[in-house]
């Protein structure tokens, strides 16, 4: 794989970049953002997966999400994914909650989204193989996070993974979207109308079916105006308190669904991933 240097510059003592290449998965160009901190030639640094929300691309967390220096702290690479194949003969869809910004993280099996929007396998397999030979990164030692959509993705995306991913949070996710609006239109839409092929991208349904973690941390605001009909935390903590999944929820006051909440509870995140990619060292 041929990968594009788009941008770099230098943040907290390392570099954060912007590439493109030609991905096999979506056969379209992908756009992704990696801050590589300071580290010694031939080091090998932890990895922190951030996968964004609706109508967001990789720049949306590389400009608000303020991870650079909790990152070069710890000594953690992260990186930033688009959320959708994009461009010309692209599928799309007029509402924001569909197509193009609205990936879902997941390889659609229905017309019109099938040629493009694979991005479980873009996710799962296709970019990390990229990262694992371009960038200085011990891929024994990985973790994931996300906000909404891309919360989803985490939770989903760890819960499949289990001994690939020592870490896994998120921030503000819909947590069964088979249960919600946003879930029901994008699921059904990729995925079609068998509800038994959701369940894989459905945290609390992969709870429900046996997927397993030790642990898992969910920041959550209660002023987000999604809260109640499209996130539904509460069903996250019944399925992990039935499995036994040492679930921390934190419910924090007056924040909203922005990137004002993400912002101010990063450094969280990266510390906590930080602490379990030590011990899988």
């Amino acid at each position: 794989m041929t990968m594009e240097t788009v941008s770099t510059a230098k943040a907290h003592g390392g570099t954060q970049g912007v590439y493109r290449h030609r991905s096999t998965a979506t056969d379209t160009d992908m756009t992704f953002a990696v801050f590589v901190p300071a580290h010694d030639p031939g080091e090998r640094l932890p990895v922190l997966w951030f996968l964004s929300g609706l109508t967001c691309t990789h720049a949306n967390v590389m400009d608000k999400g303020e991870y650079r220096r909790a990152c070069a702290e710890h000594r953690v690479v992260f990186v930033a994914p688009d959320t959708s194949p994009r461009g010309e003969g692209v599928a799309d869809d007029p509402e924001y909650d569909m197509g193009q910004g609205a990936g879902f993280y997941v390889d659609a099996t229905e017309a019109p989204w099938t040629p493009h929007f694979r991005m479980r396998s873009y996710i799962e397999d296709e970019l990390p193989a990229l990262i694992g030979a371009e960038f200085p990164v011990d891929m024994e030692r990985q973790a994931i996070t996300g906000h909404s959509m891309g919360g989803h993705g985490a939770l989903t995306i760890g819960l499949r993974h289990p001994d690939r991913f020592r870490s896994v949070t998120a921030f503000a996710p819909i947590v069964a979207p088979g249960q919600v609006p946003w879930g029901e239109k994008a699921l059904g839409g990729y995925l079609g109308d068998d509800r038994s092929t959701w369940r894989r991208y459905d945290a609390v349904a992969l709870i429900e079916d046996g997927a397993r973690r030790p642990d898992l941390l969910v920041d959550q605001g209660d002023a987000d105006q999604f809260l109640g009909e499209q996130l539904r935390p509460e069903l996250l903590a019944a399925a992990c308190a039935a499995a036994g999944i040492d679930l921390t929820l934190r419910m924090q006051p007056g924040y909203d669904h922005s990137y004002l909440g993400v912002s101010t509870f990063m450094a969280d995140h990266v510390a906590w991933a930080a602490e379990r990619l030590r011990k899988a060292a």
